[in-house]
Parts: structure tokens; sequence; C-alpha cells
């Protein structure tokens, strides 16, 4: 069964599609949403959201941001967003500083590293 999934980020309309499942970089963990899921919204760390649909998936570098999950939607405001195809290294590079200067400024070292650490490890992942 299929349901709504949306994903938005201050530039743009990134997606809006019917969805299988979409797996989220829970700022506690991650975690896959599908139909009949229970009310739930949660921060996300930096990470790759993935949305699966009829057309096959969709992934996305997220930045952090947060999802609220219905029974019959999911909808994601990501503080950045990636469609993967997108992400030149000149492109993770920005994100990665952008990180870092966001993250400059907490009073939670420990915090603030584990998201610079997150974000490179999605750079890593993709391979740049």
């Amino acid at each position: 069964m299929a349901f709504q999934f949306d994903l938005v980020s201050p530039e743009r309309r990134l997606a809006s599609i019917q969805a299988t499942e979409v797996q989220i970089p829970g700022a506690d963990g991650d975690m896959t949403a599908m139909e009949g899921h229970a009310p739930t919204i949660t921060t996300m760390r930096p990470g790759i959201l993935k949305a699966v649909g009829a057309d096959g998936a969709k992934s996305y570098i997220v930045t952090g941001g947060f999802a609220e999950i219905t029974a019959s939607s999911v909808s994601v405001l990501a503080e950045r967003a990636v469609p993967v195809e997108e992400a030149t290294a000149a492109v993770m590079d920005s994100l990665v500083d952008e990180v870092r200067t966001a993250s400059a400024g907490s009073d939670d070292k420990d915090a603030a590293d584990k998201i610079v650490a997150d974000m490179l490890a999605v750079r890593a992942a993709i391979g740049h």
C-alpha cells in the first residue's frame, strides 16, 4: 500500500510522490515509515533519506530538519536537501562546510562533533 511522501527544503520542493516506505535518518536512530505508522514527529540528523515508490527508490542527502509521520503520510522539512545524483564533490564540500559552520556555535561540543561526523560519513558513503 502507498502513502503520500513530501520533501521540501527552503530552496525547493524535492518530492511529492506516493511511496511504500521512507527511510529517515532520525536524530535518535534510523527509522522506516510505512503506511499505518504510528503518528510521530522526529528531528533528523545529517544522512541519506530514501523514498521507495512504484518508480523505484529515490535518495536525498539531508543536513537535518524534521519529519512528521502519520498513518497515511510522511512530510519532511529539511534544513538542506539534495538528490544524491546532484551531489557533486563541490556540493558535498559546501554541505559539510555549512554543517561545520552551524555546529561551531553550539554549546555542546560532543553533539556538534557528531553532526559533522554524520555529514562526513554521508560524503564517504556516496564516494566524495
